[in-house]
C-alpha cells in the first residue's frame, strides 16, 4: 500500500540518519539552531536526548500552533529556567522583548535538573501552572517560581497586577500522565507532553511507544514539520 511504501521510506531515511557519518554534518537548521548528525544520534534508542533536540522540537510545536484551530503556544528554551532560577526576573526580562505572553494560550518551559528533563506548562486560559514529570516527582516549587515570574512580567510589561488568588499550581500525579520505565527517555517524554498538551489531546501514549517516537522525532526534525 502507499502508506507502507511511505512508512518504509521514512524508516530508511531515519536509519540512514542514525548511521555513522560526519558527526558535525548539519541535518536540519531552523530556530537559530543547527542540528548535527551527532545531535540526531541522541534520538537513538536509550540515548539521552540533548537540549538542542528539545529546543528544536519545541520550536516545531510553536510553529504548528500558528495554524488555525490550535492553542497559541510560546516555548522558552532550556536555558530560560536556569537563568530565571539563578538570576531572578531581571536576568530574563529581555527574553520576551518581542513576545506578549498574555496573548498566548499556553507557555511551555522545559526544565533540566539532576540529569532529568521535566516540563512546566503555564496555561493562561485555565490560570494554572502544571508540572509534568515522567518519574512522578512533584515540582510545585518550580510552578511557584514561574508564577512569580508571570506576576513580575505582568507588572513590567503591561503595568498590571496579576490577581494571584485566581491562579493555582498542580504537579501531575503519576496516574494522570504517562510515566517512564527506564532511565533514558525523560527528554522524549517532555517532547511528547509538549506535543499532546499543545493540541489539547489526552495523553494516551506510554513507555512502549518511545522507540517509535524517537524515530518519528528524528524524521520530523530533519523535515521541520510535525506529523
Amino acid at each position: 500500500s502507499p502508506f507502507n511504501c511511505a512508512f518504509q521510506a521514512m524508516e530508511n531515511e531515519v536509519a540512514a540518519a542514525f548511521n555513522m557519518g560526519q558527526a558535525d554534518e548539519v541535518m536540519s537548521s531552523a530556530f537559530k539552531l543547527k542540528i548535527t548528525r551527532e545531535d540526531i544520534h541522541t534520538l537513538r534508542n536509550l540515548c539521552w536526548v540533548n537540549d538542542k533536540i528539545i529546543n528544536f522540537y519545541l520550536g516545531l510545536v510553536v510553529e504548528r500552533s500558528k495554524k488555525e484551530g490550535y492553542p497559541v503556544v510560546h516555548a522558552f528554551s532550556t536555558f530560560f529556567f536556569p537563568k530565571l532560577y539563578s538570576g531572578g526576573y531581571k536576568a530574563v526580562a529581555r527574553w520576551t522583548k518581542t513576545v506578549d505572553l498574555f496573548k498566548k494560550d499556553m507557555i511551555l518551559v522545559p526544565i533540566h535538573s539532576h540529569m532529568h528533563w521535566t516540563l512546566a506548562v503555564i496555561d493562561i486560559r485555565e490560570k494554572i501552572v502544571k508540572y509534568f514529570d515522567s518519574m512522578g516527582q512533584k515540582g510545585d516549587y518550580i510552578c511557584q517560581i514561574l508564577l512569580k515570574y508571570l506576576q513580575e512580567e505582568s507588572s513590567e510589561k503591561r503595568n498590571m497586577k496579576m490577581d494571584i488568588s485566581e491562579w493555582s499550581v498542580h504537579s501531575m500525579e503519576p496516574h494522570e500522565i504517562p510515566q517512564q520505565l527506564n532511565g533514558s527517555d525523560c527528554g522524549v517524554f517532555v517532547c511528547k507532553y509538549a506535543d499532546y498538551v499543545s493540541r489539547d489531546r489526552p495523553m494516551n501514549f506510554m513507555q512502549a511507544h518511545m522507540p517509535y517516537f524517537r524515530k518519528k522525532m528524528a524524521w520530523e526534525i530533519i523535515h521541520q514539520v510535525l506529523l
